[in-house]
């Protein structure tokens, strides 16, 4: 994985925060798995707007940071599946908060692009 060259703050808890959700699609897949366990493939097919490359890598970073699990299972043709966590479920409230403000928001955003 990539190493960063500038040192990660560790004492600001919203940049921690950012560091783990803050992909385009991490909240879009946490909320996707909240109904039960998913194949790359069947993410890949969700999020048509994304290549299976970028939503390889953020299922990488949710899997580092603990907040989805990848199982691998070894039958033919063998195949993995990605489920959220406990610690990765605690997510669940901070997501719909900004899904709701994104609600909220979408009126003023659409006069916004609507401008341009």
């Amino acid at each position: 994985m990539y190493k960063k060259k500038i040192p990660f703050d560790i004492d600001c808890g919203i940049k921690i925060t950012m560091e783990v959700i803050g992909g385009k699609w991490k909240s879009c897949i946490i909320q996707e798995l909240l109904t039960g366990p998913k194949r790359p493939s069947e993410l890949h097919r969700l999020f048509t707007d994304a290549s299976p490359r970028v939503i390889n890598q953020q299922l990488k970073e949710l899997e580092m940071h603990g907040m989805v699990e990848k199982k691998i299972f070894t039958v033919l043709p063998p195949h993995t599946e990605y489920s959220i966590t406990e610690v990765g479920r605690t997510l669940v409230p901070i997501i719909e908060q900004l899904e709701a403000w994104g609600d909220d928001f979408r009126p003023k955003m659409k006069e916004i692009l609507e401008m341009e």
